[in-house]
């Protein structure tokens, strides 16, 4: 069991990582930004246009059942571009929010990237 210091700290290297990433990657309605949260339960994603301020399209690994969290991130990816597809985007910048892209992470960028997003 970890302590509530080690899990602070944690926390705060993936702050620091975040806003690392964050000060580059833009999103634009033209190319939206896909941004991943990932908890213990789910994955959640969604495509943020930071020009205009409002979010474009989400899915969420919540809804769907079946296989193991990574199985189930991956078909979450796969919705995100169907969404994304639908309303006219092809391609994205990925924000993978602080997190290691390993895992979840990467099982949803690899649904997404089969279900028709280039990034």
């Amino acid at each position: 069991m970890a302590s509530k210091l080690k899990l602070k700290e944690k926390a705060i290297r993936r702050e620091r990582r975040k806003y690392k990433i964050r000060k580059t990657v833009q999103g634009t309605s033209a190319r939206p930004r896909l941004v991943v949260y990932r908890s213990n339960k789910g994955v959640y994603a969604q495509l943020v246009d930071d020009a205009q301020g409002f979010t474009l399209a989400a899915a969420s690994s919540r809804g769907l059942s079946g296989g193991k969290k990574a199985d189930l991130a991956k078909k979450a990816g796969a919705a995100l571009a169907t969404a994304a597809i639908e309303k006219g985007i092809k391609s994205v910048v990925f924000d993978r929010n602080g997190y290691l892209y390993h895992g979840r992470v990467k099982a949803l960028a690899e649904g997404a990237r089969e279900g028709g997003l280039t990034f």
